[in-house]
């Protein structure tokens, strides 16, 4: 007896189930001790944190699904490109310039606001050399040589910083969803609304992408166009949530991938869906797990220990 497979809509409603799950629970246990009777520390502190997560995981997995489809590489996402590095250059040139001097809910701005200004700057440059170049790998190799230049750039800012002034830097790159104001929620909630709707958009050229600059060139598909729309809307998720996370790494890289094995396919109106909410249930995962000890964890740690071993993984499958 033959079993049915399962359709794409009953898997993206498991996926649904699975998030709205993990999110309960985020809700329930994290807060170091804290009550969840307790209606202030639920609606100021749990609930930001918990919408941070599942928008911070569904714009990363987005922006890595369309840069690994426009690159044709499995390991590309706003990492490889150097988005993370120019928000973290950013970052450390408030720290360096401002440092303690101001409060620190003034400070923690500042930081979050050179963060963005560093993502954005590299994001234009990345796009900038997207539309004059057709090669996928020559793109692919400007941006890690511009991370390179960013992560040297930040270590000398690191090497002349103050103790105080690194104490701020290192708490912002050490990653949390923790603290998020409305405000900042909705600059996150803008950012995957206007990525999102990019994403369809430009969801056929995707598909086209799959197979090759010379594929889409027979086929009439402008590529430059189509690769520099994915990277506007991936560097604007990215910078949105990195100005406010600091750098998460490997969900942009580990969501894609579950979600076309899981689906069966990469036709891509199919598959952003199945991305955004993997990627939403990764990021809670990692919260509920950095909030599991008396005193939290990094939440960008947790994500490097969730997503090493699936990376590994997916490498070794694809020998």
């Amino acid at each position: 007896m033959t079993v049915p497979k399962m359709k794409s809509r009953s898997k993206i409603f498991l996926l649904t189930v699975a998030v709205l799950s993990l999110a309960g629970i985020d809700l329930a246990t994290g807060g170091a001790g804290l009550g969840v009777t307790d209606t202030s520390i639920f609606l100021k502190l749990r609930l930001p944190r918990m919408l941070t997560a599942v928008l911070a995981g569904a714009c990363l997995s987005l922006a890595g699904l369309q840069m690994q489809s426009v690159f044709r590489n499995p390991l590309a996402d706003p990492h490889i490109m150097g988005v993370s590095a120019g928000a973290g250059t950013g970052a450390a040139m408030a720290t360096l310039l401002i440092g303690a001097s101001l409060p620190a809910v003034l400070s923690g701005l500042t930081v979050a606001a050179a963060a963005f200004a560093g993502a954005l700057l590299t994001s234009l440059l990345v796009v900038t050399v997207a539309s004059k170049f057709q090669s996928a790998t020559t793109l692919l190799i400007f941006g890690v040589m511009l991370g390179f230049i960013f992560s040297a750039a930040t270590s000398i800012l690191e090497y002349s910083a103050n103790a105080e002034s690194l104490k701020v830097f290192y708490s912002w790159s050490a990653g949390s969803f923790s603290g998020s104001r409305p405000g900042e929620v909705a600059v996150i909630a803008g950012a995957l609304f206007t990525g999102t709707a990019l994403t369809y958009i430009n969801s056929k050229g995707l598909d086209i992408a799959l197979f090759g600059d010379e594929y889409a060139s027979l086929a009439g598909a402008d590529i430059s166009r189509i690769r520099g729309v994915a990277m506007i809307g991936s560097c604007l998720m990215a910078g949105a949530v990195t100005a406010f996370c600091g750098p998460l790494g490997f969900v942009g890289i580990v969501a894609p991938h579950i979600a076309r094995g899981f689906l069966g396919t990469s036709v891509h109106v199919k598959v952003i869906p199945a991305v955004m909410l993997t990627g939403a249930g990764f990021s809670l995962v990692a919260d509920i797990l950095s909030n599991a000890f008396p005193a939290p964890l990094p939440v960008g740690s947790t994500m490097a220990l969730i997503g090493i071993p699936i990376i590994l993984a997916i490498l070794t499958k694809r020998r």
